[in-house]
């Protein structure tokens, strides 16, 4: 099968390289930015897509996105043309190719205000442009009439580009202390976990399995227990002390608690989903040792 992956020079991408390299399938690599490893394609350009996927592609992965969730307030005509413009011009493209579409979403698409585990059949409910921007995505892809699948993931981190994790692991290593805020309540999810399991569905071939799925790391925490977790791990003697959200106030609304049942992709793949903390020492060796 030959798979197209957008938005490849993020972290998610960058785990599907990894992923990639001991299949028999043919990968290919894009993103707005040519590199060694990829090579040059704007998503939002709907006729330059339609003539990159062409119809003799099996499979699109889109891992592109605007997720600068704060920028995203100022700056929405923008987050709607890559998260909600830019799938739907996947999705058309995937319908004329008869491709399936794995489509990656967010927990943003909820308002936070829940106190269980949201399925993918609770209401959605936005709070802020990003998460609006990225629920037009979804809607784009499932209105489009392509086979499709959207995972819906939350808090992720690699070792690459700009996350928490990397993040966390430089000021606790910098400052005595840090404040964290502990009100708002996820589960972190490692992005090659998440890669994993789009990987393993190609290569089990389980693309008629189409639909909407919510995939991130099992176990729950607040941003403060990941740091902590983290500061630990990696042996540093940062002072992490928790806080509430409205010490420090962003542009961006986030949702105090968005924790996904993951109860549907287990069942429908048949794989068994690592606890965050695990996920997170793996994460952490392969940081020390880089």
């Amino acid at each position: 099968m030959k798979i197209v992956v957008t938005g490849s020079l993020g972290q998610l991408g960058y785990e599907l390289m990894r992923q990639a390299e001991g299949s028999a399938h043919t990968y290919v690599f894009t993103d707005v930015r040519e590199s060694e490893k990829t090579v040059s394609l704007d998503i939002t350009d709907r006729d330059a897509v339609e003539a990159f996927i062409g119809d003799d592609v099996d499979v699109i992965i889109n891992c592109a996105a605007y997720t600068d969730v704060n920028r995203a307030e100022s700056d929405e005509a923008m987050a709607q043309k890559i998260n909600s413009d830019a799938p739907g011009n996947l999705a058309r493209a995937a319908l004329k190719a008869g491709a399936l579409l794995m489509h990656i979403s967010t927990d943003y698409v909820f308002d936070g205000k829940g106190y269980l585990p949201y399925s993918e059949e609770s209401q959605t409910g936005p709070l802020s442009a990003y998460g609006r921007t990225k629920l037009s995505g979804e809607k784009a892809v499932a209105e489009s009439g392509c086979r499709y699948m959207i995972f819906r993931t939350a808090w992720l981190y690699s070792l690459t580009g700009k996350n928490f994790f990397l993040t966390m692991a430089d000021l606790t290593a910098s400052k005595p202390m840090l404040k964290v805020v502990y009100d708002q309540v996820g589960t972190p999810t490692n992005a090659a976990d998440l890669a994993f399991l789009l990987s393993h569905i190609i290569e089990e071939n389980k693309l008629d399995r189409t639909g909407l799925y919510h995939y991130t790391n099992e176990g729950v925490c607040s941003w403060y227990d990941f740091t902590k977790e983290i500061n630990d791990l990696l042996g540093h003697t940062c002072n992490v002390m928790p806080c509430r959200t409205d010490e420090f106030p962003t542009p961006a609304a986030r949702p105090h608690y968005s924790v996904l049942d993951k109860k549907k992709v287990r069942e429908t793949f048949g794989l068994e989903i690592p606890h965050w903390k695990e996920s997170l020492r793996l994460a952490v060796k392969e940081y020390m040792n880089s």
